[in-house]
């Protein structure tokens, strides 16, 4: 695949500290996160329940939107640097693409070999006409969900930490600041799987570390966030809803299948090695 070099992605205001920038957006972030975390811990997960869970739960994941925006105007007085400008419509492509791909891949291996069967009586309810709008709305809901925490790690985090340290090391750093943002949710929420607590975590922790280095691959070589919004829009909604629906529950499904099964490390692992592979092509000395 001839990947041309792009340079845009260090396009940025530098009359700040990355690391000062760094820093102010961390602490902002679990300023306002630990608001929402505590709240999703104290609530009861059920259904009469469930308006609060979700509206807290999209609350924390702006936290991290909100915490960028708090950052680039009390630094830049602007928003420029967060990658909100128009892109080419062909970098949306991976961003729409991968996941979509990635969760057939995962849910149809289950599906063909019998380890949760395919709900066959879900399937004239998604390929009817009536279901395109609640289709679209899901899709757009899940991506506005995802814009808030892409605008803090993608939009702010991963330009910056870019601008003091090669794109491995990068990726690594902006991992593990977002995997460890994901804890107390799977610690005291409800954001986990239906087994064990350190099988949620043993599962999640390399799968988030493998989504990091591929968005801050595409958010690089794109230059703009709306590609990781993509991205991780898409991801929740095909993983978490879609394919699920089309999916009858089984215990060998449950450990296998969605953000918390053993199939989405593996997956990941390797789609980040193939990115990681193609550092070189963000231009830059990029290591």
């Amino acid at each position: 695949m001839n990947i041309p070099k792009v340079e845009n992605h260090r396009i940025i205001v530098k009359t700040h500290s990355p690391k000062a920038t760094i820093i102010l957006f961390v602490l902002l972030t679990l300023l306002f996160s630990v608001i929402f975390w505590y709240l999703l811990a104290r609530l009861a997960p059920e259904k009469e329940n469930a308006n609060r869970l979700m509206i807290y739960t999209i609350a924390a994941m702006w936290s991290p939107g909100i915490a960028a925006v708090l950052t680039r105007l009390l630094y830049q007085h602007n928003l420029k640097g967060l990658g909100l400008w128009p892109v080419r419509a062909l970098w949306l492509v991976p961003g729409m693409l991968i996941p979509v791909l990635a969760g057939l891949l995962m849910f149809g291996t289950a599906w063909v070999f019998g380890i949760a069967p395919l709900d066959t009586s879900h399937l004239s309810t998604i390929f009817s006409l009536s279901f395109i709008p609640t289709f679209f709305y899901l899709l757009s809901f899940n991506c506005f969900a995802a814009f808030g925490e892409e605008l803090g790690w993608r939009g702010l985090l991963v330009p910056e930490l870019s601008r003091c340290m090669g794109f491995t090391r990068m990726a690594l750093i902006s991992g593990v600041i977002w995997t460890a943002w994901h804890f107390p949710l799977i610690m005291f929420g409800t954001y986990h799987g239906s087994g064990s607590l350190w099988y949620s975590l043993a599962v999640f922790i390399p799968s988030v570390m493998g989504a990091s280095v591929i968005l801050a691959w595409l958010r690089l070589a794109s230059g703009s966030v709306w590609v990781a919004v993509l991205y991780h829009g898409f991801w929740n909604y095909f993983i978490q809803q879609f394919y699920p629906y089309l999916t009858g529950k089984t215990a060998a499904g449950e450990t296998m299948l969605g953000e918390f099964g053993w199939f989405a490390p593996i997956v990941y692992i390797v789609l980040a090695l193939i990115f990681w592979r193609f550092r070189k092509r963000l231009g830059n000395g990029t290591t």
